[in-house]
This record gives C-alpha cells, structure tokens and sequence, in this order.
C-alpha cells in the first residue's frame, strides 16, 4: 500500500496512485444513487477518463432533481439499465480512447455512493461494460473495494474464459 524509499519516506503504491485519481474523476458523476470515475492506463500513461453521467446534451438527474430508473422502477435494486440515464465510467472512458492505446492497459474504477460517500462494497463491471471491455483489448481491470485501500484485481481473460452469461448468472 505505502512503499518506503530509498530515503525512508513514504509514499502511495501505484495502484492507490491511479485509483485516488479515479476517484477524484467519480466527484464529476451526476448521479443521485452512485457516482464511478474510471481512468485507463497503458505503460504508466494516463490515457482517458471517464464518469457515470447522461449522454452529452441530455439533461443531468442531479439537475432534474430526480433518478429517473427510481422514478420508473420503485422497487428495482439491481438492472434496470435502460431506465437509467447515465453512461457508466467505464463506458465514457472506453469511448475517450483508441482501440489501439487500449490493447494491454489496465482500467481502475472506483464507485461510491451518494448519500453516504462510502465506497460502493461489492463494485464490479456490470456485464455491458464487460463485454465492451473485453472488446476494447484492456487487459485487467482493478476496483478500489474500501477506505483502506484495498482493491480488487480482476484479468479480462478471466471473463472470458469464465462466461458468467452461459451460467445464468446475472451480475451489475
């Protein structure tokens, strides 16, 4: 997590580094529910970013004043994706960039809720990002998983090799 230097100084781990700025991204979500910022990093480049928010031009639920899945879907906890307004991080992100600076990067994500700003526990990829992920050629996907900062390190490859989809499973 902190390394020490030569010096005996202390300073953050690269992936804390990556994923503090990822989470700086999250705070230009417009979200009433949960804000994610996403950074893509390929040979110790930062190459875009991205946040959960409505398409460009469209209007904002932070400022319509209200999370219009809610509003359509009450009682839904999870899916539910075509009521909402946002395009996730990972999506914008994935949209700022090439193809080719994507191939062998690394995606961080971090999620946190609105209401408490506490991280989202659990945060995870839905499958719609997966599948443009995998797509994209990203190489590993990393998601900040607490205030300590822990995180969770997942291989593209293993989505692939492990087709949640052909099980059944249903994951956001």
């Amino acid at each position: 997590m902190v390394e020490d230097t030569k010096f005996g100084s202390k300073r953050i781990d690269k992936t804390n580094y990556y994923l503090d700025i990822a989470e700086t991204v999250s705070e230009r979500g417009t979200c009433l529910r949960k804000n994610y910022g996403c950074i893509i990093v390929k040979n110790d480049e930062i190459i875009s970013t991205g946040y959960s928010g409505a398409p460009r031009g469209r209007k904002n639920c932070i400022d319509l004043g209200y999370c219009c899945k809610k509003k359509k879907y009450p009682d839904i906890r999870h899916g539910g994706y075509d009521a909402c307004r946002s395009v996730h991080a990972e999506q914008n992100a994935m949209l700022s960039a090439s193809r080719k600076d994507m191939i062998g990067a690394v995606m961080y994500l971090v999620g946190k809720r609105v209401d408490t700003k506490e991280y989202e526990i659990g945060a995870m990829c839905c499958q719609t990002c997966r599948k443009l992920i995998i797509n994209s050629g990203i190489h590993k996907v990393i998601v900040r998983s607490g205030k300590d900062l822990k995180y969770v390190e997942v291989n593209v490859k293993d989505w692939i090799e492990n087709d949640d989809l052909l099980e059944g499973k249903i994951t956001y």
